[in-house]
């Protein structure tokens, strides 16, 4: 072996410990759309401890503001499912329209916002009896959905018509849309609320659109040396509390960019699995785990480092991931 490799194992090895040691009682929920399954993914042990039957196709997922509960969008069988996480069993089912994909939760944790592909429909659920309180019409295939910090503005992004629509949450009215490249499919607000990031699969790019005007004062694009431009595409953004980062699943590309939000330019590239779709930090900020759906599994990047140091088997087709 090599002096070089003598000196790395240790690094990693340290860099695996360190994550294990900060991560003790950190959870992963990994939807599996394939198997209808939750992966549950102990992180300090780094290995699945658990596998939750679900309803038809989980991708969206979601813990309740207390972090007691976990939301999932049953696509196939057309319901939320609520699975209680100190008995990590079901325990309710709520009537979410057809196809639901993603969703969002208001600042309270009182009201879920869900896309409904397959009819043009944000529904409204009140959490607190289960009801639906409301059904918004949108563009067509709506999908990206995110709730702005001070709770006044939903982003719903439209895959087939190629819009975000901006909800007004006091009236419940699409009081605008703006244009974005093809097949928007998530949406992501900085900290500040300043801005709202919309990723586009087809266009392969991330739209920067300025809430104070609602106009894109910024695409941001993604170029990676040896792969071929339309297997870059744009889906998951996660964004850092500080509001200085963002980090962009691209999908078949098999990368995360990563987006200084100071300028708006990509300073680095982070190889992970197979068709990254969405991610999640811990709680401390300090990894990002992403859900890779063809390579069945997730990879952990420090954060701080820009380094993956870690991949663990999961279910099949991870979609989405949430970390309590």
């Amino acid at each position: 072996m090599s002096p070089r490799r003598l000196i790395l194992l240790p690094l990693v090895a340290l860099a695996v410990a360190g994550l294990a040691g900060a991560a003790q009682a950190y959870t992963a929920y990994v939807s599996n759309e394939k198997d209808n399954t939750i992966s549950v993914v102990d992180l300090d042990k780094m290995q699945m401890v658990k596998s939750i039957p679900v309803g038809e196709r989980p991708r969206g997922i979601l813990l309740s503001k207390d972090k007691k509960y976990l939301y999932i969008c049953n696509g196939d069988a057309d319901h939320i499912e609520v699975i209680d996480l100190d008995t990590l069993q079901s325990v309710r089912t709520l009537d979410s329209g057809p196809d639901p994909e993603l969703f969002a939760l208001d600042r309270d944790g009182n009201k879920l916002y869900i896309a409904n592909e397959d009819n043009a429909m944000v529904t409204v659920i009140d959490l607190k009896d289960g009801t639906t309180a409301m059904q918004i019409p949108v563009g067509v295939e709506p999908e990206g959905m995110a709730v702005s910090p001070d709770d006044k503005i939903l982003v719903a992004t439209s895959e087939t018509t190629s819009m975000a629509h901006f909800i007004d949450l006091k009236t419940l009215q699409v009081i605008g849309s703006v244009l974005v490249d093809s097949r928007p499919r998530f949406a992501a607000f900085t900290p500040d609320g300043k801005y709202v990031l919309v990723s586009s699969e087809i266009g392969g790019t991330v739209a920067v659109i300025d809430m104070a005007t609602r106009k894109i004062v910024k695409k941001i694009g993604f170029a990676i040396p040896g792969v071929d431009k339309p297997t870059i595409q744009a889906v998951g953004i996660n964004i850092t509390a500080d509001g200085k980062t963002a980090f962009v699943a691209l999908g078949p590309a098999n990368r995360i960019a990563v987006v200084d939000l100071t300028n708006f330019e990509v300073k680095k590239y982070l190889l992970v699995g197979q068709r990254v779709w969405h991610a999640d930090f811990t709680p401390d900020g300090k990894y990002l785990v992403t859900a890779n759906g063809n390579s069945n599994d997730i990879s952990i990047i420090d954060v701080d480092a820009l380094k993956v140091i870690k991949s663990v088997p999961v279910g099949q087709l991870p979609w989405g991931v949430v970390i309590r």
